[in-house]
């Protein structure tokens, strides 16, 4: 969360309770930034030491198309988040990222800093073109959970097809995606959806499986 977004969600109110009960929100604007070098940027990124130093880190992600470059922003999309906008000499990081033709492998490489012990993505509603703000709109019904980033993306990937997404991120293999092809290269995650254990614990998980597993395989 930035700052920003505190004031115009009002979630400096939500996180009274939130602290009453042992938990403390931060923005990350506040924290201190380690400097580390990644492949595709020119400067490396600056990357929260809290996160960087925390015993484990459960990431929350939503399922939406994404009409800056990314072409969808799920769990290693929600990892562009994290890492600093500016360096303190002005430089803009994110400038950087969204001019680049490198973009989808940049947002991947993000992901090599940290490892989250669970992800949690909502996908109750989606945006299925637009995005990430606004756009069209699907209601899934679902959420994804999972300890693999790689197979909490293919999956949600494979959700947005099943709804109607349209463009790049309908077309060809989920896992020629590029943000998921560059992350299964940095081992980073399972590397095919045959590798990806789809469960649920009721009738209506199990309808939604059986449409879901051919979108995800390709078939």
């Amino acid at each position: 969360m930035t700052l920003d977004f505190w004031g115009l969600t009002g979630a400096f109110s939500f996180g009274l309770p939130l602290r009453w009960a042992g938990f403390l929100l931060l923005s990350l604007e506040l924290l201190f930034f380690v400097w580390i070098l990644v492949d595709y940027r020119r400067r490396g990124v600056l990357f929260p030491r809290l996160l960087e130093e925390a015993e484990a880190i459960v990431s929350t992600c939503c399922l939406k198309t994404h009409r800056f470059g990314g072409r969808f922003t799920l769990s290693l999309k929600n990892s562009v988040g994290a890492v600093a906008k500016h360096d303190p000499d002005g430089y803009n990081y994110m400038t950087e990222l969204h001019g680049s033709r490198s973009q989808r492998k940049m947002i991947a490489e993000i992901n090599q800093l940290y490892r989250p012990a669970v992800v949690l993505l909502d996908g109750m509603e989606a945006f299925v073109s637009g995005g990430p703000e606004a756009g069209g709109k699907a209601s899934p019904g679902v959420i994804i959970a999972g300890t693999d980033r790689v197979a909490v993306d293919a999956v949600g990937v494979a959700v947005l097809r099943l709804y109607g997404v349209a463009g790049e991120v309908a077309q060809g293999p989920i896992f020629g995606q590029e943000q998921i092809a560059r992350a299964v290269e940095l081992g980073l995650g399972v590397g095919g959806p045959e590798a990806i254990e789809l469960v649920t614990d009721d009738r209506a998980g199990q309808d939604f499986l059986a449409r879901i597993r051919p979108v995800l395989l390709g078939a």
